[in-house]
């Protein structure tokens, strides 16, 4: 173990036993001429920003997507749409979210060699997503948003437009929103509970922030 922690720094974390077996499993898969991750663990945070539309009951709103995401399993996410869409009589006319996401497929695919070796097929398959977020609407007096908080879930699936993880992809998320009047089973207008569904395209970049290392000692 001294070794592999002088090398690595991954000092017997879970999460560092999951990041060297990915970098080992990537070094051998090169070694083999493919390279099934297509660059998922050239770093360990995938970071996402999207632009597009989100389409709900009462109109289109235009809609802004940041993501990040650790070994492109577990994440968090901030949307924010607005109704400046042309013709766009949304209701509410702006709303942000916060939440988390969690992508299962993608870990148990590649380290279980279940990868079918055509990139934009595997890659489409792994980036089905689980999300649970907080949204907070537009106040209705047009003075900032809600005061307290309604949720979100939803599920997410993303396409890459070129064959490798860092590059445009095209995003599609959806779910159901509840505002709090709508969680509290009081009366509630259309838009306290609705369906949604965002269309984004959107730059994502693998990049090392060495995570793992935090809190680790170097041997001595």
């Amino acid at each position: 173990m001294r070794s592999v922690s002088r090398t690595t720094g991954f000092r017997g974390a879970p999460s560092g036993v999951l990041a060297l077996a990915a970098v080992l499993i990537g070094t051998v898969a090169r070694a083999e001429g493919v390279e099934p991750s297509y660059g998922r663990v050239e770093g360990d945070v995938a970071v996402v920003v999207g632009a597009g539309a989100s389409f709900a009951s009462g109109g289109p709103r235009a809609a802004a997507d940041l993501r990040a995401r650790y070994l492109e399993t577990a994440g968090l996410f901030a949307t924010y749409e607005d109704g400046v869409l042309a013709g766009s009589s949304a209701d509410p006319r702006r709303m942000i979210a916060f939440g988390l996401e969690l992508r299962p497929l993608f870990l148990y695919r590649w380290l279980g060699g279940h990868e079918t070796h055509r990139a934009r097929w595997d890659l489409l398959l792994d980036s089905f997503g689980l999300e649970f977020g907080m949204t907070w609407p537009a106040s209705p007096h047009g003075d900032g948003f809600a005061a307290h908080p309604g949720i979100e879930t939803g599920v997410g699936l993303e396409l890459p437009i070129l064959p490798d993880a860092t590059g445009l992809w095209l995003a599609v998320h959806g779910g159901v929103r509840w505002s709090d009047d709508a969680l509290a089973s009081g009366p509630v207008h259309p838009s306290d509970r609705e369906a949604y569904l965002a269309v984004t395209l959107a730059w994502h970049q693998v990049v090392s922030t060495h995570l793992v290392d935090i809190g680790d000692r170097p041997p001595r």
